[in-house]
């Protein structure tokens, strides 16, 4: 029923911060921190992560971050999840759907890989050497453009004030980096517009907030659980099974089809 639905869609979005956060620990030999009833969502959070009370400055980095990412329109993973409400399976095998979709390199990615880049750099000046040394090999440089932006990514701009708010090197390193990045793939791509997008500086925020790496996409996992509950909540209120049409292109075949 949609009271039933409703409810089992609550119990998801409670449940995977607790779910994700023991899984680590576990992963790292440490046993899981139970979460506390005085703490709001994003401090209990990075508590259940890291066994310590974050200060306020983590908390509110990680809140923001968590909100921003919350929903963003039809995006793979949204779609997919949609698609398998439409059939009216349960509400978990919707997310979980969703969740296969946002495994994928081209759509979740891992903010990580941001921080890889920044490391593989190194120094100033190295910049632009490394950049237009991969960027000439036909790579792509991580955390720069994005299948549906043509300008800047305003989830983006948000995060690089944040992370302005805590400064210090890896800050000022990231800004100088994304500086050049741009000015490069304007000349070596002139009118592709590749920005910034929201891994660049979510990657940095999520590690000032004290976020282990491989917990970056899982914490981004966490917010997005509660944008895909309310598509799939809104989708099951629709009758119709989602079926898109596919026309053929492939090769003529060497009989005519018959008329009908």
């Amino acid at each position: 029923t949609p009271g039933e639905r409703r409810e089992d869609a609550l119990a998801a979005c409670a449940l995977v911060p607790t779910l994700l956060t023991a899984l680590h620990r576990l992963g790292e030999g440490l046993e899981p921190v139970e979460p506390r009833d005085d703490l709001p969502y994003a401090a209990n959070y990075l508590h259940m992560l890291t066994g310590q009370e974050p200060s306020q400055r983590q908390v509110r980095a990680v809140e923001r971050y968590l909100v921003s990412t919350v929903d963003h329109g039809f995006n793979a993973s949204t779609f997919t999840g949609r698609v398998i409400a439409s059939t009216g399976a349960d509400v978990a095998a919707c997310l979980t759907g969703a969740i296969g979709a946002l495994s994928g390199p081209l759509h979740g990615g891992s903010p990580s890989r941001a921080l890889d880049t920044l490391d593989a750099i190194g120094t100033p000046d190295r910049i632009d050497g490394w950049i237009r040394e991969h960027v000439l090999a036909g790579e792509r440089i991580m955390g720069f453009g994005h299948p549906v932006y043509r300008t800047e990514d305003p989830r983006s701009r948000m995060l690089k004030k944040i992370a302005r708010e805590f400064g210090g090197p890896l800050v000022e390193f990231a800004v100088q980096v994304e500086e050049r990045v741009q000015a490069i793939l304007e000349e070596l791509k002139p009118g592709r517009e590749l920005h910034t997008n929201v891994e660049f500086y979510a990657a940095v925020v999520m590690e000032l907030s004290g976020l282990p790496r491989t917990m970056f996409t899982p914490t981004f996992c966490a917010a997005r659980v509660v944008g895909w509950s309310a598509n799939i909540l809104e989708q099951a209120e629709d009758s119709k099974i989602i079926r898109p049409a596919a026309r053929y292109t492939g090769p003529v075949p060497p009989e005519p089809v018959p008329a009908i």
